[in-house]
């Protein structure tokens, strides 16, 4: 991935099994990753956990896709204390995929694998693949996927460091596959009026962007753990925990690593910043059309902790004026961290509130603000004499039937999905940078030619990390 091929604010004009299974492989018959526009694509599950249950129930919904195998360590999750509820893994994952489409064919059968390597390589029929295992996972899945010659989906952030970003964008550029990033705001309607308004000049130059996630205390626990991991607890059955650890070094089982906690850890994921940030700024980062920045910083409630990930973090990143465009503060705020309002709105009037309170971002312009609410939400115009006079464009930017359904339409060979790899590798290694500048306790000058802080020599075991013997990424 390069960094200097385009201007980096430059706004964009375009946003960017089978009950009978089939004797001869479609990409025998077409070539790596072919799918005709009349098949269905047939799609494996890689993640049968909470996230992975929640685009499974998306995919349904999609009539020119059908799951046809999934893979998961566990058998059983039990997601009762979390925001998903109910029950994931293989188990209770394979019994909603066949109930499903059993009311079309009553014999459908959905082939179930612990491991997604034999997976991959003993089922012919997968067109694609969606992924949606711990944050540790993601580019070692995508990219074995990817050279296997599947199009692939999946769930953000897309990797767990900046190195891996750049290598599973360069395979997804090397193998010409389809591939989508999980960030299912950037396919709605107030991703692309938000961008249409900012091209318009709807408040001038923007020279500040403020985007936060307030969420309930419940989430804060996903993010950081109150204790760490203590004791000896027998692994549950039907968990194979090995496995599950992959690419990172064997530790004992806790039951304070998963389901869903283990977010909390940097070792497997990276806190509230590359979970939430990467939709709240994804607005931001695509109409600014920004990439690297200049500098980065961060701090956080209490300093940061080796191994539990952080809370409270305030992140700003720092773009120098280039061509017509003017300097660029970027900000990110949560743990109960807010941007202050500003001083032309009015706190007590609930028509100019910023976002929709808990999430949002705020643009601040020459003549105005852009607000919106988190994961793309509507934008609104303030003040609200400028809501009331600014003439709304045409839309100018192509519209999508949905997230799913746009990375569906690539892999049949329509346009790339609007936030393939190539772009959300770009996104996720912005919002990673702010993890590493935490982390290391400095504000980083970056060079993202040589993806190196200049100024940190220790940023680079957070930028590339270690992998386990036999789990290094198949580059």
């Amino acid at each position: 991935m390069t960094h200097d091929e385009t201007g980096r604010r430059r706004f964009m004009a375009t946003a960017s099994a089978a009950a009978a299974v089939t004797l001869v492989p479609r990409h025998v018959l077409g070539g790596p990753g072919f799918v005709a526009p009349s098949d269905k694509v047939n799609v494996a599950l890689i993640g049968a956990g909470g996230q992975g249950l929640t685009n499974l129930r998306s995919l349904f919904q999609e009539k020119d896709c059908q799951v046809i195998a999934l893979a998961d360590p566990a058998e059983d999750w039990d997601l009762s204390a979390y925001y998903y509820g109910g029950k994931a893994g293989r188990g209770p994952v394979k019994a909603e995929i066949e109930k499903t489409y059993s009311e079309r064919t009553p014999t459908y059968r959905c082939a179930e694998y612990v491991d997604f390597r034999p997976m991959l390589e003993k089922e012919k029929a997968i067109d694609a693949v969606l992924i949606a295992t711990p944050d540790h996972l993601h580019a070692y899945a995508s990219i074995l996927a990817m050279k296997a010659g599947k199009h692939v989906y999946c769930e953000k952030p897309l990797t767990h460091n900046v190195w891996e970003a750049r290598e599973v964008a360069r395979v997804a550029a090397e193998t010409g596959v389809a591939t989508q990033m999980g960030n299912q705001g950037r396919s709605g309607e107030g991703h692309r009026q938000t961008l249409e308004w900012i091209g318009d000049g709807a408040i001038g130059a923007v020279r500040e962007v403020h985007a936060w996630n307030n969420a309930p205390a419940s989430f804060g626990v996903i993010w950081r753990p109150d204790t760490r991991p203590s004791g000896t607890h027998e692994v549950p059955a039907g968990l194979d925990w090995d496995l599950w650890l992959g690419t990172r070094e064997a530790r004992p089982w806790n039951p304070l690593y998963a389901p869903v906690v283990w977010r909390g850890f940097w070792d497997f994921g990276g806190g509230a910043l590359p979970d939430m940030a990467i939709h709240h700024l994804d607005p931001a980062f695509n109409a600014l059309s920004l990439d690297a920045p200049d500098t980065v910083e961060a701090t956080c409630y209490g300093g940061a902790d080796p191994d539990l990930c952080s809370r409270g973090l305030f992140v700003t990143w720092r773009f120098a004026a280039a061509g017509r465009m003017a300097p660029l503060t970027v900000h990110w705020y949560d743990g109960g961290l807010l941007p202050p309002t500003p001083a032309e709105l009015d706190v007590d009037d609930p028509r100019q509130r910023l976002g929709d309170g808990e999430d949002g971002i705020l643009f601040v312009g020459e003549r105005g603000f852009i607000t919106c609410g988190g994961w793309s939400g509507m934008p609104r115009l303030l003040p609200l004499e400028l809501h009331r006079s600014y003439e709304r464009p045409a839309k100018t930017l192509p519209r999508v039937e949905g997230h799913h359904a746009d990375w569906l339409q690539a892999c049949k060979g329509g346009q790339p999905a609007c936030s393939n790899f190539g772009y959300g590798a770009r996104l996720t290694e912005f919002i990673l940078l702010g993890n590493v500048a935490l982390r290391t306790g400095k504000r980083l000058t970056w060079d993202a030619a040589a993806m190196k802080a200049t100024n940190a020599p220790e940023a680079d075991s957070f930028l590339r990390e270690a992998y386990r013997a036999g789990w290094e990424l198949p580059v």
